[in-house]
């Protein structure tokens, strides 16, 4: 069975910084994309940022560009997202989405992931 688990989430102040890490079981995502999501309660889950499989490949939300940094080591078999100046309105559930076919370069599309991670709980208090 194909897991992701999401880890470091929090609750913090406005201005702060947290970094997630998503690590897969089951199966290995070394050479496949891999991407962050997020939902807020109320709102649907929206694109964050995706790596491409070799990890030179990155694209952002507008919202958190120049804030969040997606990274991956391949040797630890992890995908980290690095969160900076944290707003409240990043307040949300953050999702770890893996590509089941190899060599992408990314998606911001949800459906471009076939495995996805139960979640963990950013919350930013102004």
């Amino acid at each position: 069975q194909v897991q992701l688990v999401e880890s470091g989430g929090g609750l913090v102040q406005a201005g702060a910084s947290l970094k997630l890490s998503c690590t897969p079981s089951g199966r290995t995502f070394e050479t496949s994309a891999m991407a962050w999501f997020r939902q807020a309660p109320g709102k649907e889950r929206e694109f964050v940022a995706t790596i491409g499989y070799s990890g030179t490949s990155t694209n952002y939300a507008d919202s958190v560009t120049g804030r969040f940094t997606i990274s991956r080591d391949n040797a630890k078999k992890t995908v980290y997202l690095q969160m900076n100046n944290l707003k409240p309105e990043d307040t949300a559930i953050y999702y770890c989405a893996g590509d089941a076919e190899p060599w992408g370069s990314g998606s911001s599309i949800n459906s471009a992931y076939e495995y996805w991670g139960q979640g963990t709980q950013v919350t930013v208090s102004s």
